[in-house]
């Protein structure tokens, strides 16, 4: 079996995998289920770029491994930017020039 074949058996499965964990969450554990999804793609990240380094010029590995980074980073950047938002809910106000 080629690289290739065992890079798309990995997304196809855990993708199918994937989509049958979150379909049965309960909305209580979202939050702590998107912290785990963030350090789960961190690794996805090391893994990418690591497929992009031993991809010797293959053009189909380097594609899958620059797909998987792209989507792995969007990822973690907006888990960021969501638990930042999630954060700022919970910031202490201002208060007015008046009080």
């Amino acid at each position: 079996m080629s690289s290739l074949d065992q890079a798309l058996w990995v997304l196809l499965l855990g993708s199918l995998l994937g989509l049958e964990l979150i379909g049965k969450v309960p909305p209580t554990l979202h939050t702590p289920l998107m912290s785990g999804a963030n350090a789960i793609s961190g690794i996805t990240v090391l893994a990418s770029i690591t497929l992009i380094a031993e991809a010797d010029g293959s053009p189909p590995l380097l594609l899958l491994g620059a797909v998987s980074l792209g989507f792995a980073l969007f990822n973690v950047i907006g888990g960021f930017l969501v638990t930042d938002r999630m954060l700022a809910m919970f910031s202490r106000k201002k208060s007015g020039a008046g009080s």
